[in-house]
């Protein structure tokens, strides 16, 4: 029978280790996997039906063809936190037991090639609109095209061609400080230490309100990804005193700061639809429930594949469901008014998801993976033997050397043949070779 540790003690974080009531560290989570494309999808309603923003929609009204759909659905923004919180979790699995450079090349090549793909199709669609004379609800230039194409175009003052890509930044912060504790070892003392400094420079950034610390410590959603950290010690290692202190320090910390989300999504009160801090706390904390059960409780032996397909196709759904999924809609509105809303909308979120499953298929996992096989060569390249030059004629020459003797003769005492007949290793690679990628 496992033996919990104790507070303060590291346990014994052997790989494949079991911890209680959960299946191996090693072993696949299908459940989370599911979880990320419910987080997709609830954010995919937001946008669909819980705002009543008019460059969506126009005319029509969510609140009043969808009043039910809309009050629940003004909340589906707290699946980005729930991505985030996801995301500590993944993201610490991940990392542990590779080097910084293999964790930068998997982050690369698994993030780049849907995003790409993503841009370029919107960008397809506002020169068609153009070409039909419509107007495009994204304007495009080449300056912000090259800008975008880095993923970061938040940073550079340009705007954003896919809307939800604000959320990459975000994640590329996290990463950073990941690829920052790698270049140290990723034990388990030193994931507590590097939480607990982490939530403190935080917090401290908030008190000093410096622009500068936020965008360095992640302070709006700091919480989020050191709850999931915590989730993950816990499901590798067990559940002890300090990673259930390090969590709810964080969520105390994460729900507190949330309010200044629930502010920003609130819209005027008088249209009645001011947002429930409470309600945002509770169905955050519902999402935290869920996570903890799937890491280290019951849904965690859930092995269903569909679950893992799932996963799959939700990072590329993420990036098409607004800004290829609403322009859908609203052309299906134009061409075919009788079709209605919702329905435009369901037939809309339908190729979204089809449209997910062929850049997973045909993009995602291709060049997914060349990019990653090339990137793992560039980031360990072979070193090329030393170029030979031509012998400078008036250098002074040196003593002729003496021919070996022949059997049975001796020449005198000439230099002996190596006994190996090897040379000094001149030809191999020197041990630099690719680092595999995982």
């Amino acid at each position: 029978m496992r033996q919990e540790p104790c507070l303060g003690e590291v346990p014994a974080g052997r790989r494949g280790a079991r911890t209680p009531g959960g299946p191996a560290a090693g072993t696949r989570l299908a459940a989370i996997d599911g979880l990320r494309l419910v987080a997709a999808l609830a954010v995919a309603a937001y946008h669909y039906v819980g705002t009543t923003t008019p460059h969506f929609w126009g005319s029509h009204d969510p609140k009043q063809f969808a009043p039910a759909l809309h009050e629940i659905s003004r909340y589906g923004w707290l699946g980005v936190e729930f991505f985030f919180m996801i995301s500590g979790f993944v993201i610490c699995m991940s990392c542990w037991g590779r080097s910084p450079v293999q964790f930068v090349v998997s982050r690369v090549s698994r993030l780049f090639p849907a995003y790409w793909c993503a841009v370029l199709l919107v960008i397809a669609l506002v020169l068609t609109a153009r070409l039909a004379h419509l107007q495009a609800a994204t304007p495009i230039d080449l300056r912000t095209v090259l800008g975008n194409l880095t993923m970061v175009p938040g940073p550079l003052g340009l705007d954003l061609i896919d809307g939800v890509a604000w959320t990459l930044w975000v994640e590329a912060r996290f990463y950073l400080l990941m690829a920052v504790m790698l270049f140290f070892g990723l034990t388990y003392r030193r994931m507590i230490a590097f939480c607990g400094t982490w939530l403190t420079l935080a917090i401290v950034s908030r008190e000093l309100h410096s622009a500068v610390l936020d965008e360095i410590f992640i302070s709006q959603y700091a919480g989020l990804f050191i709850t999931g950290i915590a989730l993950y010690l816990m499901h590798r290692f067990g559940q002890n005193l300090v990673l259930w202190l390090l969590a709810g320090i964080a969520w105390c910390y994460e729900l507190t700061v949330l309010n200044d989300r629930v502010a920003g999504h609130t819209v005027r009160p008088a249209d009645g639809g001011a947002l429930s801090w409470a309600v945002c706390a509770a169905v955050l904390t519902f999402f935290l429930v869920v996570l903890a059960l799937a890491g280290s409780g019951p849904l965690a032996r859930l092995r269903w594949r569909w679950l893992v397909t799932a996963g799959a196709l939700t990072y590329p759904f993420y990036l098409v469901h607004q800004s290829i999924g609403i322009p859908v809609a609203k052309g299906l509105l134009q061409k075919v008014p009788a079709l209605g809303v919702l329905p435009s909308m369901a037939v809309a979120l339908a190729f979204s998801l089809l449209l997910s499953a062929v850049i997973h298929r045909t993009v995602d996992g291709p060049l997914g993976r060349v990019l990653r096989r090339h990137l793992t060569r560039g980031m360990s390249p072979r070193q090329r033997p030393a170029a030979t030059t031509a012998p400078d004629r008036d250098a002074p020459r040196g003593p002729r050397p003496q021919l070996p003797a022949l059997a049975g003769r001796t020449t005198g005492p000439g230099p002996q043949p190596c006994a190996s007949g090897v040379g000094n290793g001149a030809g191999s690679d020197g041990g630099n070779r690719p680092v595999p990628s995982g």
